[in-house]
């Protein structure tokens, strides 16, 4: 088996509607610009509030790619 490398990166996802929502923007977004996404693993989870009231769901996100050189 061949030798690979990953590098792993932090994002932080943002939904009005859930954690589950919001995790599933940041991998989404960060499947456009990276290939071969490997694994997410969410590292934090918190609330946006106003009034007492939550206004979003935010998620900090550990996502895995595939390193490659520049040949």
């Amino acid at each position: 088996m061949a030798e690979s490398v990953y590098k792993v990166i932090e994002l932080v996802g943002v939904s009005t509607e859930s954690w589950e929502k919001a995790a599933t923007a940041a991998v989404e977004r960060a499947s456009k610009s990276l290939r071969e996404l490997r694994i997410a693993e969410v590292v934090e989870q918190d609330l946006q509030l106003d009034d007492g009231k939550v206004v979003a769901y935010r998620v900090k996100v550990k996502v895995s790619f595939k390193y490659e050189d520049e040949d």
